[in-house]
């Protein structure tokens, strides 16, 4: 309410400055002059206030951030509107007084959606209809609505679950162990039965005389309602409550069900499905049963160009030269796929500096940047490097990332931030972030800074987890409040093994490497196989990919691969092999319409998810089929291994220092770990590549050597074509190239015609 007297002020002095523009009255003048000095003071109180207030309700977001900086901006805007007032010309202050209605505006929008919801103004409007309403006159067929009689435990394990969902959703934001506003807490049985400092909330067999039910079914917008941000509950959400606490506000007793779906820990070997004519492969035969169940047809496998194109960009991330593409067509063997996988894998220096990106970007590995300059961060390139070239097994890759040598501890060691930090960023919990989310397939995120709104996992458990990094046990921070709590030592997963808490920090990583790679420990080798099979599919079978209690669109499907990986010796290469050979591999790409369609939780799989070339593999397209990107000296040499330079085709991009280019085309920062790329084209990209300096100058030097080297426009549009899609052009190819290169070609023409070639979507895209 604190924004509306400001924003009523500058607009009333707006209007009259407006009017007196017209009319040169000097009491019109004057009266501006109050309203606008009136109007700043009291925009300064609620800059003022609104501070305290966001303090006192510890305030956070998106939402909240723009509010907060919109109110500093219009302040300074409202002072300065007022000193020119008398000093500066009128028409200065005109603009400054309007600008300043615009931000106070603004400002007010954003602390409106913050008190009263995202969509407070359509909410309002008489055609507004909450989905919710529209959908309430279904009843909806569930036991919990429908059963009148007497539960059994079954019952009411499932309804208590979905009591608990309904308020850890709605409610333990201001409720919670976190935050405890009113004293109150939904949480646990004891503390929803003893209620607040307004008494109690719950009252057994009786709805109608239970706080909690008033609050929440009292109309939107009235000051006692609940919640008072965001969403009200649906009229069902409501239904389920009441019914539950006209069943008694029954709890069961013995150990909690969670209400969030977790994944087994264990491994398992999924029978498979019987073969069915050429469905021999595993991969196949499992996901031949999915198709059968969600009534997908098999559509025939790409061509060899295609196949070819996608296996060299996925396994090496080169392009395929012309003469092995033509020599794989005419190859008539009926394993030639299989061969080529073959050939590629053993590739073994172009294998590594392709993946070098991947498990850059997870394991935040880069060659510059924070931490970089002040010794608070360490590389791992020639360790991950090597570990790459010879295809370590899975299993001691990870060992020797969490009890690491010299060579590879920069990742658990984090990066050493200068100034003050969040206590959430300490290196310790950095590692536990890191450690979790990579390997496990976990987000420790939110329940480092207090306990997980979408997850089981506590603030607790981070720290005892974060402890087995430490040299020294930690105290507890909850929402970077120190609580004078010290933390245990422990794993996540307890039933994997008890780390020794009085041992070395050393002997305790150790310990922990041990743990996580024991064969019985399925997780770790699911999440691995479900990341590989998102970098080949451009979607995961769980997604996302860190999120790894999420429902898998094919459950024996990953299970299966996981067992694979194990019992081939947590071999990445053969795994790899295993799916690029596989008839589902082979199936046509297919797009989607939204990013978010890639997550939706009714996704159905029916091929690879067509994607963009990233940074790096567009770079060394460029490079490859025209001219190099990036000199020789942009190479980092000095991280590398010493024969380097005899084992690089040409400068890659996985090589060199990060660059706007690079960070256009998607390439992260890695100050934090980054497991997935968009593949969505965005308006930077499209600048850079139309009128960035990078590619503008790499297209100018390469046209020159084109032009020296193809006298006739039909040999260098052959040769661009051949090199840049593996293909002839067609005739209606050739006669446009012609008229852009014209009768003898040009550096400049040749640049547009690269260029134009470098956009077109079987350029740009794996099919």
């Amino acid at each position: 309410m604190m924004v509306h007297f400001p924003i009523g002020l500058l607009l009333v002095a707006l209007i009259l400055e407006l009017i007196d523009w017209k009319r040169k009255s000097t009491g019109l003048r004057d009266a501006v002059g109050i309203l606008t000095w009136i109007g700043a003071a009291s925009a300064a109180f609620s800059v003022t206030f609104g501070l305290l207030l966001s303090d006192a309700e510890q305030s956070e977001g998106q939402t909240f951030e723009i509010h907060r900086w919109a109110g500093f901006i219009t302040l300074g805007l409202a002072v300065l509107a007022t000193i020119s007032l008398r000093n500066v010309n009128r028409n200065i202050y005109r603009s400054l007084l309007f600008i300043t209605v615009f931000g106070v505006s603004f400002a007010g929008h954003y602390g409106a959606m913050i008190t009263h919801g995202d969509d407070y103004l359509t909410s309002v409007l008489p055609s507004s209809v909450e989905p919710e309403q529209e959908q309430s006159n279904e009843d909806p067929a569930d036991f919990v609505l429908t059963n009148n009689g007497a539960l059994n435990p079954q019952q009411i394990q499932d309804l208590n679950v979905e009591v608990r969902t309904i308020l850890a959703h709605n409610c333990y934001s201001c409720h919670g162990e976190a935050k405890s506003k009113g004293d109150l807490r939904l949480d646990s049985k004891e503390a929803i039965m003893k209620g607040g400092e307004n008494g109690v909330v719950v009252v057994p067999v009786h709805p109608d005389k239970s706080e909690i039910i008033r609050r929440i079914t009292l109309p939107k917008g009235d000051k006692e309602a609940m919640p008072t941000k965001g969403k009200r509950l649906t009229e069902r959400e409501v239904k389920v409550l009441k019914y539950w606490i006209e069943k008694g506000a029954l709890w069961p007793d013995g150990k909690q069900k969670s209400i969030y779906r977790v994944a087994a820990l264990e491994p398992r070997t999924p029978e498979l499905p019987p073969a069915s004519g050429d469905i021999v492969q595993p991969v196949d035969r499992l996901v031949n049963a999915y198709f059968q169940k969600n009534k997908i047809a098999w559509k025939p496998a790409v061509n060899d160009r295609i196949y070819m194109r996608r296996l060299y960009l996925d396994i090496i991330g080169l392009l395929p030269p012309p003469e092995k593409v033509e020599a794989f067509v005419a190859d008539e063997r009926p394993d030639k796929r299989e061969q080529l996988a073959k050939e590629l894998l053993n590739r073994n220096d172009d294998y590594a500096q392709h993946w070098m990106s991947f498990w850059n970007d997870a394991l935040r590995n880069d060659y510059s940047g924070t931490g970089y300059i002040t010794g608070g961060r360490f590389d791992i390139t020639k360790w991950l490097y090597a570990s790459l070239e010879v295809n370590k097994p899975y299993n001691w890759f990870v060992k020797e990332l969490i009890s690491p040598t010299k060579a590879s501890a920069g990742f658990i060691k984090g990066i050493k931030w200068r100034g003050t930090i969040n206590s959430s960023q300490r290196t310790e919990m950095q590692a536990a972030q890191n450690v979790s989310q990579v390997f496990l397939g976990l987000n420790l995120k939110c329940a480092s800074c207090h306990d997980s709104f979408i997850s089981d996992w506590k603030l607790a458990d981070s720290y005892a987890f974060a402890n087995i990094f430490a040299d020294t046990l930690l105290e507890i921070n909850r929402c970077d409040k120190p609580t004078g709590k010290i933390a245990g030592t422990k794993m996540l997963f307890p039933e994997l093994g008890e780390i020794s808490v009085n041992a070395s920090t050393e002997k305790r990583l150790r310990e922990l490497a041990d743990f996580l790679v024991q064969p019985k420990d399925g997780r770790l080798y699911r999440t691995a196989v479900n990341r590989i099979w998102a970098q080949l599919l451009g979607r995961g079978i769980v997604e996302p990919v860190d999120m790894m209690d999420n429902m898998p669109w094919s459950e024996d499907l990953l299970d299966w691969l996981a067992s694979d990986f194990a019992a081939n010796g947590y071999d990445m290469k053969k795994l790899i092999y295993t799916i690029v050979t596989s008839k589902t591999y082979q199936l046509p790409s297919s797009s989607v319409k939204e990013a978010s369609d890639i997550m939706a939780n009714d996704y159905k799989f029916t091929g690879m998810v067509r994607r963009r070339l990233t940074a790096e593999q567009f770079s060394d397209a460029i490079s490859t089929a025209f001219n190099p990107m990036y000199a020789d000296s942009a190479v980092v040499y000095k991280l590398l291994p010493d024969d380097i330079k005899t084992r690089l085709p040409f400068p890659r991009a996985a090589f060199v220092k990060n660059d706007p280019f690079l960070t256009s085309l998607g390439r992260p920062n890695r100050e934090t770990v980054s497991t997935s790329r968009t593949s969505q084209a965005n308006l930077l990209q499209a600048l850079e590549l139309t009128n960035g300096s990078k590619f503008t100058n790499t297209l100018k030097q390469g046209s020159k050597v084109w032009k020296a080297r193809y006298a006739t426009s039909d040999s260098l549009v052959t040769a661009l074509y051949q090199k840049a899609l593996g293909r002839t052009p067609l005739e209606k190819e050739l006669a446009a190239a012609k008229r852009i290169l014209g009768p003898k070609p040009n550096e400049e023409s040749i640049q547009d015609l690269v260029w134009a070639i470098a956009l077109v979507p079987e350029f740009q895209l794996i099919y």
